[in-house]
């Protein structure tokens, strides 16, 4: 199978499984680690290699049609690529997962790259943070990951109740300890997303990089994927380049992305904030033909005039829609 792999929506899980199976025997290989996790493995170059982690539905979502993003990013770029993939959201709190990342560091396998990043997103951020151990001197790309789910420390985010029985205080257990020896590290979460705020925060040291990105929404990493901001990310990241200058001249491409105008536009407009929303409308009309921002343009314009108040100036310099 080669690299240009696609992939029918209409697959169930487990044949999306195989494909990605067959994917993997033929660029490296493909390994079970028992019934609830695989790790698929491409040898394309020593140079750089992207350890990412993810949930087979969140994976499909990434690409619905084709190789995961992540994985079709380093394909493009010529890297090889291990990928640990999770039936559903384990965390990767798994003793099978752990002793293949000891297998990997008794192999001394890790240390054959020039440059390692990993990547995850939520639950996979979180053990990207947390096997990131395995690589001193590797990148970081976590977005909106969990620190831990360990009660003791983070009993206020109550979202993953079912996984209070599994334990994070043994090995790869505490994430914001085991980035320690990381390059870099970037922590990419909406502060406006309490709980995932609170746990950005315990990410800390000389090392670590918060990136926010307001009015993502808990769907932050759908939304960076679908805009396109991952790739230059992760690109950089593997240059050994990525800074928090440079991740947020990534997430730019966002002022032309539709579903992130109007997250900002419900927001304006629940508000009442006709002021803004008539400086964001005529912002959005300048890169898209949205119906919905010019009919939100008119009325905030006529309630401001209406309430004898100026509009905002216009690029050229005068007031006026």
């Amino acid at each position: 199978m080669s690299s240009d792999v696609t992939l029918s929506e209409e697959l169930t899980d487990d044949e999306w499984l195989a494909e990605i199976q067959a994917f993997g025997e033929t660029k490296g290989f493909y390994r079970p680690l028992g019934d609830s996790h695989a790790v698929i493995f491409a040898d394309n170059s020593l140079k750089t290699l992207l350890v990412y982690f993810d949930t087979v539905q969140a994976a499909r979502a990434s690409n619905p049609s084709g190789l995961p993003q992540p994985i079709r990013i380093a394909e493009d770029l010529g890297w090889s690529h291990m990928t640990l993939l999770a039936k559903k959201a384990t965390w990767f709190r798994d003793l099978r997962v752990f002793r293949y990342f000891d297998r990997l560091v008794d192999d001394a396998f890790l240390e054959d790259f020039d440059r390692v990043v990993f990547f995850g997103v939520g639950p996979n951020g979180y053990a990207a943070a947390a096997f990131s151990v395995t690589a001193p001197g590797a990148t970081v790309v976590a977005i909106a990951p969990q620190a831990t789910l360990d009660p003791a420390v983070a009993e206020w985010d109550d979202r993953f109740i079912a996984m209070r029985r599994t334990s994070f205080t043994d090995r790869y257990g505490y994430a914001p300890d085991m980035v320690e020896a990381a390059e870099r590290v970037f922590i990419l979460y909406d502060p406006r997303v309490e709980l995932d705020a609170m746990h950005a925060a315990l990410f800390r040291g000389a090392n670590v990089e918060r990136i926010r990105f307001r009015h993502a929404g808990p769907g932050i990493g759908r939304e960076i994927m679908a805009m396109g901001a991952l790739r230059p990310i992760l690109q950089e990241a593997g240059a050994g380049t990525l800074t928090a200058t440079a991740a947020y001249r990534a997430l730019r491409t966002r002022h032309n992305y539709l579903p992130y105008l109007r997250n900002l536009l419900n927001e304006v407009h629940a508000e009442e904030r006709d002021w803004l929303t008539v400086v964001l409308c005529r912002a959005a009309l300048e890169r898209k033909n949205a119906p919905r921002f010019q009919h939100h343009l008119e009325l905030a314009e006529q309630r401001l005039l209406g309430s004898g108040r100026r509009l905002p100036e216009s690029r050229s310099g005068t007031a006026g829609g």
